[in-house]
């Protein structure tokens, strides 16, 4: 509905976006899923908050090894799979779209607020298999699965902003688009799934350095942007 919303105001004032503003979201966001995702897994001991499928691998590779973490990493399927469903329920019980996006938003932001909380009180972490470790995650978990939530859902004309295989799959195949016909089009999807790729490997970048620098309250740079995309959202200007 928002996206639909702004597409019609453009085509009714004949106003072209600029490139900026329709990559802004997607590298905003994966910015952010970069960089959450790359600090879980160094404070974590290995957990990931945004990628189910790097969770389910470590704990096969734990229940093989005789590793430690494992009953977390498999707990995070069903604390993923419940916070998905809330947050469905949430999108369905109401009919302003905009709205909706925007306390999706705010959810993600308190839940990372509460992950770098969390993180700051009880790291270090020794212990794959403490309580501490399962908390602080399970926060940073619940906080990405909103995100992941809005994506398939209120958001799926964005691309993913938190698992990049896809993405980087699309990136080769705007390539080769391009390669093939250099047209405008061709040009603008290859910068927009460019665009995304490289801001997750920003965000993953900038989240390792500044955790190794600064701990948990790396976290706090990256709950401002997610706060101004909820502005947006209420504003019903979300891109």
């Amino acid at each position: 509905m928002s996206a639909n919303v702004n597409a019609s105001n453009n085509t009714e004032t004949g106003e072209n976006p600029s490139l900026w503003e329709i990559c802004k979201a997607p590298i905003l966001l994966t910015i952010v899923g970069g960089a959450i995702d790359t600090i879980g897994f160094i404070a974590l001991l290995g957990f990931f908050t945004a990628h189910v499928t790097g969770n389910l691998v470590l704990a096969g590779a734990a229940f093989v090894k005789g590793g430690t973490g494992l009953w977390i990493k498999l707990g995070a399927i069903p604390l993923f799979i419940a916070t998905v469903i809330i947050s469905k329920m949430l999108i369905d019980r109401n009919q302003q779209t905009h709205q909706t996006l925007g306390w999706l938003f705010v959810a993600e932001a308190v839940f990372l607020l509460g992950f770098m909380v969390a993180g700051l009180y009880l790291e270090p972490f020794g212990n794959p298999d403490g309580a501490g470790l399962a908390l602080t995650g399970g926060l940073g978990l619940v906080a990405l699965a909103v995100r992941n939530t809005a994506s398939k859902t209120l958001i799926k004309y964005i691309s993913p902003s938190t698992m990049m295989t896809g993405n980087t799959t699309q990136l080769g195949i705007d390539l080769s688009n391009y390669l093939r016909a250099r047209t405008r089009a061709n040009f603008q999807d290859l910068v927009k799934s460019a665009s995304v790729v490289v801001g997750f490997v920003i965000g993953a970048f900038l989240g390792a350095s500044l955790y190794v620098t600064i701990g948990f309250w790396s976290v706090f740079p990256f709950i401002l942007p997610i706060a101004y995309m909820a502005r947006l959202a209420f504003r019903n200007q979300f891109r």
